[in-house]
């Protein structure tokens, strides 16, 4: 991981973004056949991409409800009392989030906004060596407390057909209507544009890995989605009150999640800087997954060093980073001059990880500087807004010079008939 001085950091700043380009036009060539091929031969060419990618030959797609009873004969009784406490911290928080319906009245005049859920939504949940129940609870709760009436979920089998264990649990743990085994392009593809086994949803949510991400930007209009996430990347703005280890611990924790994820250290402390190197360097070796750890840390990590917390809040706020942790003397002082970032963690005995799992806030976040304009996923992400008007013919009669003002001025005559029209017929 290397050390370097603030002014040095915008060459680094465009390699980190350039790790999230979606761009690859084998990739893009790749998605664009498998999403051709599902919307035509549907079921079939879903079942021979499954079993050409995932080595599973399925006569069904479907999960039965043996296969998850027996789920929970394979999990964990401990996993079961974790998924149920970070479940009702995550319905808790996300009840807050109301979506209000509202009306506004003035003379003759009536206007509002309703709110309804989405009626069909679909979650896509990795699987194999990323098969991840958070994932599960993060997307399927929120929509729950948005009302939404049917919820599928998609994850990639195993080459035996089965999905794994963890995901089903907490899949029936939340509600979800029905779940099939199929991951990848072709996942996407089908609750876009719906199989004989699979319906089509109204929006896609969930993460994935390239093939999944591009799929989702390619159906997007089709359907709705979430987000297209690029790689998780954590921001940690410390000083010299900052305790190493753990600096080096929350940057690590980001780095296993995948070869392509970013950790960064902004501080105003050279020797904090030199410490963290050195714990990264010998707490990694414990770790299982260090390769990857190391991989990631070469690649996209790095310690900036920073002459004051305004500097590192000024660079802090131009990455827009997907988690921001801040471990300072006065956490709070920092946050408030935060303006981009997806969530923020506060204080030393706030870690990242405490948000992945239980705190309940989302952990579906903007990643690759979106946090500029995008948002968590959130109850909002699973309703829609209609707009609705009434006028009294006395209060259209009052706005009726103004709107074929304006219809004349932009030419449409029509649109000015239709106001005339109500008012000639007092004259006949």
């Amino acid at each position: 991981m290397k050390i370097m001085m603030s002014e040095s950091n915008q060459t680094w700043y465009e390699t980190l973004l350039t790790r999230t380009q979606l761009t690859n036009e084998k990739v893009n060539q790749a998605v664009k056949d498998i999403l051709d091929n599902v919307k035509k031969d549907k079921d079939a060419a879903v079942k021979r991409y499954t079993y050409a990618f995932d080595g599973a030959l399925l006569p069904s797609l479907r999960v039965t409800e043996e296969e998850i009873n027996e789920a929970y004969l394979n999990v964990d009784a401990q996993l079961i009392r974790n998924l149920k406490y970070a479940k009702s911290n995550i319905e808790d928080y996300h009840q807050k989030q109301s979506s209000q319906d509202f009306v506004i009245e003035r003379k003759g005049v009536r206007l509002g906004q309703r709110t309804r859920a989405i009626e069909t939504v679909g979650i896509y949940v990795p699987g194999g060596t990323a098969a991840y129940p958070s994932t599960v609870l993060m997307n399927a709760i929120p929509a729950k407390m948005a009302g939404v009436k049917r919820i599928i979920m998609v994850s990639p089998p195993s080459r035996d057909g089965k999905i794994n264990p963890n995901i089903l649990v907490a899949a029936h743990l939340v509600g979800i209507d029905a779940i099939y085994k199929v991951g990848g392009a072709q996942a996407i593809g089908a609750l876009a544009y719906g199989t004989e086994e699979i319906p089509k949803v109204n929006k896609i949510v969930g993460p994935g890995n390239i093939y999944v991400a591009v799929a989702k930007k390619m159906v997007m209009g089709d359907v709705g989605i979430d987000m297209i996430a690029g790689p998780s990347e954590v921001l940690i703005i410390a000083d010299e009150t900052a305790n190493s280890r753990e600096v080096a611990s929350d940057l690590m924790a980001q780095a296993e999640h995948d070869v392509l994820a970013a950790s960064i250290l902004i501080t105003t402390s050279s020797d904090l800087a030199q410490r963290v190197q050195d714990d990264i360097n010998t707490l990694s070796m414990k770790l299982r997954r260090r390769d990857i750890i190391q991989k990631a840390m070469d690649q996209y990590g790095a310690i900036v060093i920073v002459k004051s917390l305004d500097e590192a809040i000024a660079i802090a706020n131009q990455i827009a980073p997907e988690h921001l942790e801040i471990m300072t003397k006065n956490p709070e002082e920092v946050f408030d001059k935060i303006e981009h970032a997806g969530s923020v963690f506060l204080g030393r005995f706030t870690p990242e990880p405490v948000g992945d799992y239980v705190a309940g806030p989302n952990h579906t976040l903007p990643t690759s500087g979106t946090a500029t304009f995008a948002s968590p996923l959130s109850v909002y992400d699973f309703v829609k807004r209609t707009s609705y008007i009434s006028y009294t013919k006395e209060a259209l009669y009052e706005a009726s010079s103004y709107v074929i003002g304006l219809a004349d001025a932009e030419g449409l005559d029509a649109h000015a008939c239709a106001i005339k029209v109500r008012f000639d017929e007092d004259k006949r």
